[in-house]
């Protein structure tokens, strides 16, 4: 038998997983319905706010995640000793700078 992808493997467990955790949500805001400690809009509602999420489609949470991830990512920059791409700019800025002064100075001369 031919070894899987292990990239593919974890898509698969993972449209696994979200599929258990959607029918899985759906029995019991059925059961809470039924047991009338939930309304039945609410429970479709709350069905959906939690698919989308597992779905992606919560720009909030991609919002949140990418401000973690930058700011993750220029912790590592600083931790390895690395200039982030703000700093690399305002060096280059700073150097524009110096060399436009240092025109200056030997059309003086």
């Amino acid at each position: 038998m031919e070894t899987a992808n292990p990239l593919q493997l974890l898509l698969l467990r993972g449209l696994g997983t979200t599929t258990l955790v959607a029918d899985r949500l759906r029995y019991v805001t059925q059961e809470w319905v039924s047991s009338g400690r939930l309304d039945a809009t609410h429970a479709s509602a709350l069905v959906d706010d939690v698919l989308k999420a597992l779905r992606g489609e919560t720009p909030e949470l991609e919002q949140q995640m990418g401000r973690n991830l930058e700011r993750n990512r220029d912790n590592l920059l600083q931790d390895l000793g690395l200039a982030s791409q703000k700093e690399l700019d305002e060096l280059r800025g700073r150097i524009d700078r110096l060399e436009q002064q240092l025109r200056q100075r030997d059309r003086q001369e």
